[in-house]
């Protein structure tokens, strides 16, 4: 189950983007907060939404965080869209 209620992650355009930014691959705070008109704490506070919301994963990698997105919190998602596809 979704800790955080995913479609309130996902409403806020800055955590869209992110998402989109991670489609592309793994990415840091620092390399992620490049493209954003936020600060790096405003960053992370949209990416611990998104990881409450089971849609990214993060690593430590040495004194770096590395975030992707968690297909398994996707796969709820298309779950829960599909069956309305069914009708």
């Amino acid at each position: 189950m979704i800790s955080s209620d995913a479609f309130l992650a996902i409403a806020d355009p800055h955590r869209r983007y992110l998402l989109e930014e991670l489609r592309r691959g793994p990415k840091t705070v620092n390399e992620l907060a490049s493209g954003l008109p936020v600060s790096r704490p405003a960053v992370s506070q949209h990416l611990k939404v998104l990881l409450d919301a089971g849609l990214v994963s993060a690593r430590s990698e040495g004194t770096r965080r590395i975030y992707a997105v968690s297909a398994s919190g996707f796969m709820k998602l298309n779950i829960w869209l599909d069956q309305f596809w069914e009708v």
